[in-house]
């Protein structure tokens, strides 16, 4: 299987977020993982996708630690 690949545009209009931020997060190392391919980034969807899920699991339970 192919993987796909989204570039910091499609990415940060995924997230609703600017291209810059996803620069400041990669200097960070925060953020979904990227990868160089011919002196380009890119995100493989797949990274996205697991980023999401981490992120959505990481909010669910800092909600649910403030109710107890």
């Amino acid at each position: 299987m192919i993987p796909t690949y989204l570039n910091p545009s499609e990415l940060a209009r995924r997230f609703r977020v600017s291209p810059r931020t996803l620069e400041r997060w990669r200097w960070k190392k925060t953020g979904p993982h990227y990868h160089k391919l011919g002196g380009k980034i890119v995100y493989a969807l797949s990274d996205v996708e697991a980023y999401e899920r981490r992120r959505r699991a990481e909010t669910h339970s800092s909600i649910l630690g403030s109710w107890e």
